[in-house]
């Protein structure tokens, strides 16, 4: 397992479901993938995260057999299924064009795949029944998939998907074609399902908030490499990499040089947390917008021995609904822009007005330090 992959929190006893070790995948001379391991535990809600073309599906195809890894082993369940084919598999999957078959009614795209495993006819119905009750489209049984909407196609994509009580699970984007409130309102039924079933699931999505909301663990990919392996927590607030500091959430990047646990910012200089760089170094340093905490000049003034707090004008203001997003300079930033979060109360408690001068706190554990470069 990859160093990244040590760092995030897995059971401290038994044994993985599925274990990847050294997989590469090569399309003539292009390589997709480049020595990917790692490993999924029984039960286990994974993400695959990252930018298009960063090799997520094609991870997940090879997990599923669809397109065979170039060189590497895959174990799933005890067994080694690195050579087998993706019929001789034990997975469901559901596609982003959820691949509903069109002139089947519901009730029989959910049996397709039962009637192949030696069920009775009254078997079947019943775990179509069953099925349906669960995705809560009892009452749909006999429509077409035209006749549904996309988020009820999705969830009888499903439940065909987990028919035949696969040992994993794979989602291919299964939410990317819906709008922004169903996605949300399934993102929520698809990780209960999850969790009420206790299946292994391994879902790819280039949505940040997607990941962060449903996954127990993220694996974070870029270029065909895993940049980072951790809880949602891990590397939303622990990020190993720019990359990933950049890609998941927003950042303030500001390019720097280290010194004696400080960084400088613009004419201003910040104490950071310890690095192991030597002194002169050059980095990019990164902060949240919503780790900027914002202050009244009075109240900077009062807490002059505080690291971190600068003096700035607020540029602009941005209404986003549960926050404002506010642009600051001045004259310790030296023309650097500084973009942060402000809370409704925060903005509310100061009287924050466009114009007026205030103070700003950069915590010292949320100023996050990169090598140059990256």
């Amino acid at each position: 397992m990859s160093d990244q992959a040590q760092t995030a929190q897995v059971p401290a006893t038994g044994e993985s479901y599925l274990k990847i070790e050294n997989l590469w995948k090569a399309f003539g001379d292009f390589l997709a993938l480049k020595d990917i391991s790692l490993e999924v535990w029984p039960g286990e809600f994974i993400c695959f995260l990252g930018p298009s073309g960063c090799g997520k599906t094609t991870l997940l195809r090879a997990i599923a057999g669809l397109d065979p890894q170039t060189r590497g082993t895959m174990i799933q369940g005890g067994v080694d299924i690195s050579l087998l084919p993706a019929s001789k598999r034990d997975y469901g999957i559901v596609f982003q064009s959820y691949a509903l078959f069109p002139n089947l009614t519901i009730e029989k795209n959910i049996a397709f795949g039962l009637e192949n495993t030696g069920r009775s006819r009254a078997e079947t119905s019943a775990r179509v029944a069953e099925l349906l009750t669960m995705v809560g489209l009892s009452d749909q049984a006999k429509k077409y998939p035209a006749q549904l909407s996309g988020g009820q196609q999705q969830r009888i994509a499903l439940a065909r998907a987990i028919a035949i009580s696969p040992g994993l699970l794979l989602l291919d984007e299964p939410l990317s074609a819906l709008d922004a409130k169903v996605r949300v309102y399934l993102r929520h039924e698809i990780k209960e399902l999850q969790r009420k079933l206790g299946v292994t699931t391994i879902m790819v999505t280039h949505d940040q908030e997607e990941a962060l909301s449903m996954a127990d663990r993220i694996v974070v990919m870029n270029h065909g490499v895993i940049e980072q392996i951790g809880s949602p927590t891990e590397v939303y607030r622990h990020p190993n990499t720019l990359f990933v500091a950049d890609f998941i959430g927003e950042t303030n990047k500001i390019d720097s040089v280290y010194r004696d646990e400080t960084v400088t910012l613009g004419g201003a200089t910040l104490t950071c947390l310890p690095q192991n760089l030597r002194n002169g170094t050059s980095v990019t340093l990164a902060i949240r917008p919503e780790d900027v905490t914002p202050h009244a000049l009075a109240d900077a003034s009062a807490a002059a021995d505080r690291d971190n707090v600068l003096p700035v004008t607020l540029d602009d203001m941005e209404f986003l609904g549960s926050f404002w997003r506010c642009h600051l300079s001045g004259e310790s930033l030296a023309g650097l822009p500084l973009v942060a979060n402000f809370s409704m109360n925060a903005v509310r408690r100061l009287d924050l007005k466009l114009g007026m001068a205030m103070a700003v706190e950069l915590p010292c554990d949320r100023v996050l330090i990169f090598p140059k470069g990256d």
